[in-house]
């Protein structure tokens, strides 16, 4: 009998992952270091690999197995977090990695890591997941190299995982996408974003579609305007030369805040299922308004920090990091106005904010909904007591859901004040939240690419992106335009307030 609750399944799903080896390539940087073995390494710890499982780690340094194993163990002791790092149990992980070195433009590379999977694998067919944590300029040449050596077929499913960016444009991002489809089914391309594996973006969905008071809420009728905003305090850490080729429009709005955004507002999916669910998401990105040339500078503002002085330390500007050009028209901050053209939320503004050593770490979607349509405690000098009730869904670094409504102060007379109802996941289910890492990487080893993004969804995404990038590549800005500890540009704020709002303060 099949449920008339669409969760039922996804509520009593054990995740089963079949006997697989994930072959690694970047297997020495710094994505590995800090999240690709760490999250493995705690789905180990958790039992949630299976017992036959392997990884396979590639890149041009040189290292035994045991060196390799030996490098691997440093780096889980500097970035392992909330998982014991015991010696028995990392014994037992540590016999699942390999090492083969080599340089990926090498044929002879792919013959020797497919005759280690057949090794591995024995009389037991086993899925293969190929991992791509290279520089993006490899991943083409990576693909052809699967596709010429047949390692992109085999006895049992054989996936691959991109990581972005997916492009650096429209036109790289389609370029990148031939190859891929030379080689891998659409159904077996991973691309990831590693957003959408947080807790509170896939609660998003169970907090809109399982819960019936707040579905009925979701549109213009009730809601005035939301913003998403994902600040970082640090500066580009080193990272330079690939940010200054970069900037904060491609980095995180194009794919991380885009998706967010389509997650908050896509339709209602008729099942819990990769296709019904990516069919949403891709349908409200394409629903979302491509600005012309002309209509750019009154909808985004572009920005890039200076040195600043900060809590007794002095903090370089972007174009005094390490690596980067003293002239760089790079953007380190990036606001955005959109809207999305369809029956639900036609009207209703939505503000995406992003950048670096801004005052605090957060990510967080805020929606605004709609004053009601009387204040009734006015207090006697006219002023309003009433601010209009406001829902936030905080990403990181506190996961979880509040929501602000207005209550009456203690005392005589009708006094009101917000107040905030708050769910935190921590103290809610009592247990760690895994991270994002560690959810994708479990999906793509089950053959699970619901929280995956789709070539369809990437292509929209760009198509939003690039009248933006176009337009600020050709208008000089006067950079540097905000110092280094504050929330970015003043025109920022005029963004906001052309349309009657003001960005509020996490």
């Amino acid at each position: 009998m099949v449920s008339e609750n669409p969760f039922a399944e996804v509520l009593e799903d054990v995740r089963s992952v079949p006997p697989s080896v994930l072959v690694i390539f970047g297997a020495s940087g710094d994505l590995t270091r800090r999240k690709l073995i760490p999250a493995l390494y705690r789905l180990f710890h958790e039992g949630k690999l299976p017992s036959s499982f392997y990884v396979i780690g590639n890149s041009r340094t040189p290292f035994t197995d045991e060196a390799y194993r030996q490098r691997q163990f440093e780096d889980l002791q500097q970035f392992l977090k909330d998982t014991p790092l015991e010696q028995d149990e990392w014994q037992r992980f540590a016999k699942r990695l390999f090492y083969i070195a080599g340089d990926m433009k090498d044929l002879g590379l792919y013959q020797q890591i497919s005759e280690k999977i057949d090794e591995l694998s024995g009389d037991t067919p086993h899925e293969v997941v190929f991992y791509l944590s290279t520089q993006p300029s490899f991943y083409p040449l990576a693909v052809d190299m699967l596709r010429e050596s047949g390692l992109n077929k085999g006895n049992a499913s054989r996936r691959v995982v991109v990581e972005k960016p997916i492009g650096h444009d429209m036109q790289s991002a389609q370029d990148l996408e031939r190859h891929l489809a030379a080689a891998f089914d659409e159904s077996d391309t991973y691309r990831i974003d590693h957003y959408l594996g947080k807790e509170t973006v896939q609660n998003i969905l169970a907090f809109r579609f399982a819960n019936g008071i707040f579905e009925p809420l979701w549109n213009r009728r009730y809601i005035d305007h939301i913003q998403i905003t994902a600040a970082e305090s640090i500066g580009v850490e080193g990272r330079g030369a690939y940010y200054q080729e970069a900037g904060a429009l491609r980095d995180m709005v194009q794919n991380h805040l885009l998706q967010v955004m389509a997650t908050v507002m896509m339709e209602p999916y008729t099942r819990f299922a990769a296709g019904p669910v990516r069919d949403e998401r891709a349908k409200l990105l394409r629903s979302i308004r491509i600005y012309k040339p002309d209509e750019v500078p009154e909808h985004s503002v572009p920005g890039q920090y200076g040195p600043a002085r900060v809590g007794g330390e002095d903090l370089p500007g972007f174009r005094e990091e390490e690596g980067v050009d003293p002239k760089a028209g790079t953007d380190t901050y990036a606001a955005v106005k959109l809207f999305v053209d369809n029956w639900r939320w036609s009207g209703v503004p939505v503000y995406i904010r992003t950048g670096k050593r801004l005052p605090k770490r957060v990510t967080d979607v805020a929606i605004q909904f709609r004053a009601a349509p009387k204040n009734m405690f006015a207090s006697r000098s006219g002023e309003a007591e009433v601010t209009p009730n406001l829902m936030i869904l905080r990403i990181q670094p506190d996961e979880g859901i509040s929501l602000r409504f207005q209550s009456k102060r203690p005392g005589s007379g009708m006094r009101l004040r917000p107040v905030g109802m708050d769910f935190n996941y921590g103290s809610s289910f009592g247990t760690r939240t895994p991270e994002a890492y560690e959810t994708l990487l479990l999906d793509a080893l089950a053959g699970d690419p619901t929280l995956y993004i789709r070539q369809d969804m990437v292509e929209a995404s760009w198509q939003v992106v690039m009248p933006i990038l176009e337009v600020w590549r050709n208008t000089r800005v006067d950079f540097p335009n905000y110092e280094a500890g504050t929330w970015g540009p003043a025109a920022s704020d005029g963004l906001l307030a052309r349309g009657g709002h003001a960005w509020r303060r996490p």
